[in-house]
């Protein structure tokens, strides 16, 4: 059985937690996800099921959508509320300050990741030093923040632009669109940095992973109730690309792409080198993932219908 489940993760789980858990009620080996979400955080979490997992490159790149609780005046060894938690300063800034420090992370950026992440460094992943107490330099990426916006302004803010309380908020909801790779941790710490207070990540739910929301979800606890009748939760394949091409194959065709066989290229295709298309046998299955080369179609993935 190959497709997808869209699962809602539930906080104090890893991913790998969440696959080991899914393993055993499909009773099918071939589980992979489609993008970690620390133990801490709850929300989408693409389970791709048997042969589906040979489509998970496609997904990981896709842009993620969060929710994010930021507590300011604090820092964190980890950048978030799982780690050593030290004070930071008092916040104290205006609105207008806040405002402009979430316009600097928007837009391209070159992040630096936390000291406790899966980068690896030396052929030993970063958290695996950190825990040791080695302090290390990690290089800056390049992450994209498509959207940042404060989602508890209205309550905060009086009509004067003067915060409607004491002062500043110690905590803020942020909801953002980011390129995947971005850290929304680093993000949480460079904002506490930027507005002189010290700022972690004390929350955070994924709404979005590419197409794929809360909205069609399942709790992850529903999904793993549902026993033998869980196929009800799984999507089909071709959802993992819905942005490629279709090409549908007569029976010919289909049977030179399943013995690996390239195919002469359509106008329909597009002339342009390396395009990637959809494959689908007579009968509208998903039978693999084709790339034009040279004037041809050539297969990359072929997967094994079954009826």
């Amino acid at each position: 059985m190959d497709g997808l489940v869209i699962v809602d993760k539930p906080t104090g789980l890893t991913s790998h937690d969440v696959v080991a858990r899914a393993r055993r009620v499909t009773r099918i080996r071939a589980i992979g996800h489609a993008g970690t979400l620390d133990p801490m955080a709850t929300g989408v979490l693409v389970l791709c099921i048997g042969q589906a997992t040979r489509l998970s490159e496609y997904l990981l790149g896709e842009d993620k959508t969060y929710l994010a609780q930021v507590r300011l005046g604090a820092r964190s060894n980890t950048d978030d509320a799982e780690g050593e938690i030290t004070p930071g300063v008092a916040p104290d800034f205006s609105p207008a300050r806040l405002r402009e420090g979430l316009t600097a992370l928007t837009g391209p950026q070159m992040q630096v990741p936390p000291q406790f992440s899966a980068i690896q460094r030396d052929g030993q992943r970063a958290y695996a030093l950190a825990r040791k107490g080695e302090h290390i330099e990690l290089a800056a990426r390049p992450v994209h923040v498509h959207a940042l916006s404060w989602v508890d302004a209205q309550a905060l803010v009086a009509s004067d632009d003067r915060w409607a309380g004491d002062g500043p908020p110690e905590s803020i909801t942020l909801r953002m669109r980011v390129s995947s790779g971005t850290y929304v941790r680093s993000l949480a710490r460079d904002l506490g940095e930027a507005l002189g207070c010290g700022g972690l990540l004390s929350g955070l739910r994924r709404e979005a992973a590419g197409a794929f929301t809360l909205a069609e979800s399942v709790p992850l606890d529903d999904f793993l109730a549902a026993g033998a009748d869980w196929p009800r939760h799984l999507l089909p394949m071709t959802r993992a690309v819905p942005a490629l091409a279709r090409r549908d194959l007569d029976a010919d065709e289909a049977r030179r792409i399943a013995q690996g066989q390239f195919l002469a290229s359509r106008d329909a295709d597009g002339p342009a080198e390396g395009t990637l298309l959809r494959l689908h046998a007579p009968g509208g299955a998903l039978l693999a993932i084709g790339r034009v080369s040279a004037g041809q179609v050539r297969p990359d993935k072929v997967f094994t219908i079954t009826a």
